[in-house]
């Protein structure tokens, strides 16, 4: 997992070409003002999906991970805690499910980590990487985010 503000971003294009241009996407894209939904950046190789909610308890919260892409998930207006855990300490709770991508798991371990991360914050999460995201901070808030999906596989 990598946690980063947005102005940095250059930092990581050395994690390759897609990376690279789904940075620039989030840097040259007015986020704010585009509505809900799927965008291609680059075909199925990279693409974006935008989305707005109000963050929820940690209670009412699941970790969730992919095989095929890798996440990029951008605040745009708001603040969340994200959850954190290495696959590894991770059971599945259902069975992976190809076509979206995803699998979602409980942490096999008493310990868990949280990231707070506010506007023009970015996480990147790879398949080792099991996350929980959209829980309350303290209070439910409103949050609009940006999440690019990197094929990497």
């Amino acid at each position: 997992m990598i946690v980063d503000k947005l102005e940095n971003a250059e930092m990581y294009y050395v994690l390759g070409e897609r990376y690279k241009k789904a940075f620039e996407y989030l840097k040259s894209v007015d986020l704010k003002n585009l509505e809900n939904g799927k965008y291609s950046i680059d075909g199925e190789e990279i693409f974006v999906s935008v989305q707005d909610y109000e963050t929820k308890s940690e209670l009412e919260g699941k970790f969730e991970a992919h095989k095929k892409y890798a996440d990029v998930q951008f605040i745009i207006t708001g603040r969340e805690e994200i959850g954190y855990e290495n696959i590894k300490n991770c059971k599945e709770t259902t069975f992976y499910d190809d076509k979206n991508d995803i699998v979602f798991l409980e942490n096999k371990t008493p310990y868990k980590t949280f990231v707070n991360a506010d506007e023009n914050t970015f996480l990147i999460f790879t398949p080792q990487d099991a996350h929980m995201p959209c829980i309350t901070i303290e209070n439910s808030t409103y949050v609009k985010k940006a999440v690019v999906k990197i094929k990497i596989v």
